[in-house]
């Protein structure tokens, strides 16, 4: 190709996103308001980390969502970089991130976990590693969240290994009896089918005995105990697994293969964190602007310290973002997004407990004030969720800079 015809090419792509976005702004000005910037101290001061909704509250947020994302879905923008045959329009990744940042700009249903873990974890793994059933029946359905699925990753002996997992999977005439627990499950109550890594095979080496199941949550022998966080509500979820029976057809990928099914799943989660924290970050730079006061040296430093960390890791996520975009995988810069998120967060807290001091914990009127306890008690729980910040750190250690592997035994 000449350069002059590599010059028409991004000129026809340009003049396609433009038609493709002005389609896509007429269809949300159809379905939602322009987002109004509201004056500081009006609307709602959440800055909450993890919701703290009742099992009510969580159906009936997920269920105004999911109405708008079948809405979505049946328009052409909620699947628009798959194929025809799973309902999308196979357009480059650009086009999808350039619709996510048109719908920030309008009032839409919140957006909880639960969606980006089906519709960008779940639905491309069992697309990646499903049978021609699975992906008929599973991921089009995903993709329009008509189902809605959890992660049963994560256990409480297993710790950040995950290859350690206890929950067992032993065959019995012919079908799969599922038993044991997971833990930190968001969305467990909300979910139609949970994704399941368990041990298949525990006379080989840890990795290579483990074998993905895709569970209905409705099955017999499936508890969900919700975990009171010390923000006081109940984003996680125990799953408890009492012999729970599914057919082979159930089987993810092939018998243990499950590491590297659940590598599929955990490698999109990297992609996807971050972005998290940025708004919470926003919201306190503009306490500081409207403290009503003149602030100190130490506050000052804190807050253009937190500005300067929040534009890192957006120019991070960017960098993310490009590379999807031009159809790369991207590099360390996954792990140093969840890295800075999860630091952002933290700065977020410190900041605000500077600017607020008593304040912060007391629960009085002032608007702007005690709310900031649900993000001060929830930040630190990113640490650990996604990945953990040991986990990340050995990741940009040992793969990126070539350092000797951490010590296992």
């Amino acid at each position: 190709m000449t350069s002059v015809d590599t010059d028409q090419h991004g000129i026809d792509q340009d003049h396609g996103l433009r038609g493709f976005l002005d389609e896509a702004r007429q269809w949300l000005e159809s379905v939602a308001s322009p987002r109004q910037s509201r004056p500081w101290g009006e609307g709602s001061d959440a800055v909450v980390v993890f919701e703290n909704w009742t099992a009510e509250q969580e159906r009936e947020e997920t269920d105004r969502r999911r109405t708008y994302e079948q809405a979505k879905f049946d328009a052409g923008f909620g699947a628009v970089t798959w194929g025809p045959e799973y309902g999308g329009r196979e357009l480059p990744i650009a086009y999808d991130l350039a619709f996510r940042r048109l719908e920030a700009d309008y009032d839409l249903p919140q957006r909880t976990e639960m969606f980006p873990v089906t519709q960008q974890l779940i639905a491309p793994t069992i697309a990646q590693w499903g049978t021609q059933g699975q992906r008929a029946q599973y991921v089009r359905a995903m993709l329009r969240t008509d189902l809605m699925a959890c992660q049963l990753f994560s256990e409480t002996e297993a710790g950040s290994d995950l290859a350690a997992v206890r929950t067992r999977a032993v065959q019995k005439d012919g079908r799969w009896v599922l038993s044991g627990s997971k833990v930190w499950t968001s969305g467990a109550g909300v979910s139609d089918y949970g994704v399941a890594v368990c041990r298949t095979d525990p006379d080989v080496p840890k990795h290579q005995g483990l074998t993905v199941f895709i569970v209905p949550m409705d099955a017999p022998g499936i508890t969900v105990r919700p975990i009171r966080q010390m923000t006081g509500g109940t984003s996680f979820n125990e799953v408890l697994l009492d012999e729970v029976e599914v057919d082979d057809s159930a089987r993810l990928g092939p018998i243990g293969q499950g590491w590297k099914v659940a590598l599929t799943v955990l490698a999109a989660e990297r992609l996807d964190s971050g972005n998290l924290g940025l708004e919470n970050a926003d919201q306190a730079v503009e306490l500081a602007r409207n403290a009503g006061r003149d602030l100190d040296a130490l506050e000052r430093d804190a807050v253009a310290d937190l500005v300067t960390r929040s534009f890192v890791q957006r120019l991070v996520g960017m960098r993310v973002a490009a590379a999807v975009g031009a159809g790369r995988e991207p590099g360390p810069e996954a792990s140093v997004g969840k890295l800075l998120a999860t630091d952002t967060m933290a700065r977020t807290s410190e900041t605000v407990r500077l600017l607020l001091g008593p304040d912060l914990t007391l629960r009085g009127e002032r608007w702007g004030t005690w709310a900031w306890t649900e993000h001060v008690l929830g930040a630190p729980g990113y640490r650990i969720a996604g990945g953990t910040d040991e986990i990340q750190h050995n990741i940009l250690a040992e793969r990126v800079l070539g350092l000797p592997r951490e010590p296992r035994p």
